[in-house]
């Protein structure tokens, strides 16, 4: 892991990088975004729109770029131009795509731009794996490195590189490990339900990785949580955070999931068992990220969340929206 730089270090580095490496040739890079891995910063290089991306982990930067290849009409994903490492920092350059993030929409662009986003799920799903093995999280090679999608699931409940340390902060704190071995549990009753399929997934939709404009999405961004799994996973991570914008209470997302899986062929088999198990892992998964961020509130809420799904029949309950909204 590189040594940490304080807040204002990162726009240094990138001023130092794009003049040393680009000279006249570029424009200063100015902030962009930040998020939870990585900070981006526009520029243009030759008169061209870029984005320069500087984070810890490469090898999401290199997902970025393998997922560029799968790019089309309905599936838009910026190339990446060059990839490399500054002052142990990793750092990607892409074209940049323009749009609102998905998260920032109106209730009415929503509305008008949700068909682009499913029709956006859809060609994921239908990505070519051949020369790719294993399920859950896959690195640039191909693999990813359980032999079930089940295994894949179940290994949420385990410390990973990023999110180290959370399981013994979560048995220290009083909402403590039932939470999660109550989840696990569930998710193993429920695997005779789900598939064995092979199929890509982004896995961090939201959170600003879809870009959109005119009812039409223009980006889909960070593939760095990118899976082999069973294609409903995207489209339950929309059912488990819908709730958490208010905004759009208006928009049944369920509803819309249905229709358009009754319009694009038959219903998926073991529909309600699946979405359930789905529903389980995204809290599983939140309760450990936000342990590890020590945001206790939103740790609790997704406990919640677990507790009641497990406690109830595929279908049974309609999440809430959460009382504190995501920092």
């Amino acid at each position: 892991m590189p040594t940490e730089h304080a807040p204002a270090g990162l726009p240094v580095l990138a001023r130092r990088l794009v003049r040393t490496t680009f000279g006249v040739r570029a424009t200063e890079p100015q902030p962009l975004a930040a998020g939870a891995w990585s900070q981006a910063f526009e520029l243009t290089i030759d008169g061209v729109e870029a984005v320069l991306r500087i984070g810890a982990h490469g090898m999401d930067f290199a997902k970025d770029e393998i997922a560029a290849r799968f790019a089309g009409p309905h599936l838009p994903v910026p190339p990446v131009l060059a990839r490399g490492m500054v002052d142990n920092w990793q750092y990607a350059i892409s074209t940049r795509a323009h749009g609102t993030g998905f998260d920032d929409l109106s209730t009415a662009d929503v509305a008008l731009t949700l068909p682009s986003l499913l029709t956006a799920l859809d060609a994921i799903g239908r990505i070519d794996l051949a020369g790719t093995a294993g399920y859950g999280i896959w690195t640039p090679d191909g693999r990813a490195p359980y032999d079930s999608w089940v295994d894949a699931l179940l290994a949420i409940g385990t410390e990973t590189a990023r999110v180290p340390g959370w399981r013994a902060a979560l048995a220290d704190s009083e909402i403590g490990l039932g939470p999660v071995e109550a989840g696990l549990a569930a998710l193993a009753t429920l695997g005779p339900y789900l598939p064995n399929e092979r199929r890509m997934i982004h896995g961090d939709l939201l959170s600003r990785n879809v870009l959109a404009a005119g009812g039409t999405v223009t980006a889909v961004l960070d593939w760095g949580n990118a899976l082999y799994g069973d294609h409903l996973y995207d489209a339950a991570w929309l059912i488990y955070w819908w709730p958490w914008y208010p905004q759009w209470r208006t928009i049944d997302i369920h509803a819309e999931l249905l229709a358009d899986w009754h319009a694009t062929g038959p219903l998926p088999t073991h529909l309600r068992e699946r979405l359930h198990a789905y529903l389980i892992h995204f809290g599983l998964d939140a309760i450990a990220y936000c342990t590890y961020q020590h945001r206790w509130d939103e740790v609790r809420h997704n406990a919640d969340t677990v507790v009641a799904l497990t406690n109830s029949a595929p279908g049974e309950i309609e999440l809430n929206r959460p009382m504190i909204e995501p920092s």
